[in-house]
């Protein structure tokens, strides 16, 4: 029975009071609607809904999430045993309460991790080297060439990647500083480890011959230094922000002892395994006067094996796992059945889970085994 004085359409229903009954119809359009979906979000999504401060990302063949300015949510169909009637606003018969369309469900969207594995793949397939370097044929101030012609789908812009990968614009731009990614004639590249290498090296060089200091270094006499030494300028500069950090917000730099040094174990190692007493002669001559590596360093980059008396270390680098709790657990459990905290927690301290800590992670995908109560656990695969 409907209430007197109370108008049609979706507001009868909202306005409806407790104990009331009003009649409804079928609206002369009612149908499946398949294109008219409700969509669940709370307060804050709403707003950023509605003014238009979310995107929809994803490529045909996947399952399209929605990103606001620094989250991903996974969109997930929620069926409903209940009915639920869409009912449009009042139309001109005021009194007509009609349904447009009975829904089965709703879309959820639940926050998840950004997909930040596309972009390391995208980007490490096509890494910055001499070899482009030395092809340039139109070179600007900058050293960097306008007219390169490798450009194509090799090549990633900021708009092909918010394009490309999943995840919000911050967590893009996190995603990129992780990688080490600069943005060069407009394309985001990672910079080949051996080029990087030639020119961290001849900025030592540089600093022993200058006289500068590794922890206060004018990032101007830096760049023109190695300009000087016909290295780019804006890799120069990015050379700087790879292994160092700014002073207290100046424009003067330091050189960070855990950067340079871990990237000369890198060097050494590459693939290949090594006495673990040879590889730490050979570290300490590649590492600059001045600086001291600590093996610690290098936690999340490589492990050690003892076979006998013999201990070798090789590397094993968290850049190269997936970010997924599933596809990392599942891959460091085939590397090694059973961590030691100790070796396991620099390889699991990146991954960022919403709504999961570090604790739930532990016991969904690990078994943890103390076989004596001073012992340290021990983690196997669940």
């Amino acid at each position: 029975m409907e209430e007197s004085g109370i108008v049609g359409g979706a507001e009868a229903v909202i306005n409806l009071k407790a104990g009331s009954s009003l009649p409804i119809s079928y609206h002369p359009s009612f149908g499946p609607h398949d294109d008219l979906l409700l969509l669940e979000a709370d307060d804050k999504l709403v707003q950023d809904i509605f003014h238009q401060r979310v995107t929809l990302r994803g490529l045909p063949d996947e399952d399209a999430v929605l990103c606001t300015k620094s989250k991903t949510f996974a969109i997930k169909f929620v069926g409903n045993s209940n009915s639920m009637f869409l009912i449009p606003p009042s139309s001109n018969n005021h009194q007509l309460v009609s349904v447009l369309k009975i829904a089965a469900g709703n879309m959820e969207l639940v926050e998840v991790s950004p997909r930040l594995d596309k972009l390391k793949q995208l980007l490490l397939a096509n890494p910055f080297g001499a070899a482009e370097v030395d092809a340039m044929m139109d070179v600007d101030d900058d050293g960097l060439d306008h007219n390169n012609g490798n450009r194509g789908s090799e090549l990633y812009s900021w708009s092909d990647l918010v394009n490309t990968v999943q995840a919000s614009d911050e967590e893009l731009s996190i995603g990129l500083q992780s990688l080490s990614a600069v943005e060069i004639d407009g394309y985001w590249r990672v910079i080949d480890e051996n080029y990087l290498d030639m020119i961290l090296r001849m900025l030592l060089h540089n600093c022993v011959l200058k006289d500068w200091s590794f922890d206060d270094l004018d990032e101007d006499e830096v760049v023109n230094s190695l300009v000087a030494d016909e290295f780019p300028s804006k890799l120069a500069s990015h050379c700087l922000r790879v292994f160092g950090s700014r002073v207290n917000g100046t424009e003067r730099w330091k050189l960070e002892p855990r950067l340079v040094c871990l990237h000369f174990a890198r060097q050494i190692l590459r693939e290949e395994k090594m006495k673990l007493e040879s590889f730490m002669e050979e570290w300490k001559k590649k590492i600059p006067d001045g600086m001291e590596g600590r093996f610690e360093m290098l936690e999340g980059e490589v492990l050690t094996e003892t076979i006998g008396i013999e201990t070798r270390v090789y590397t094993f680098s968290v850049r190269s796992l997936p970010s997924t709790p599933e596809e990392r657990f599942a891959i460091l459990f085939k590397h090694r059945s059973k961590w030691e905290w100790k070796d396991l927690e620099p390889y699991l301290r990146d991954l960022h889970v919403p709504r999961l800590s570090m604790e739930s992670l532990l016991l969904k995908y690990t078994r943890r085994a103390q076989p004596k109560a001073d012992a340290p656990p021990v983690f196997s695969a669940r």
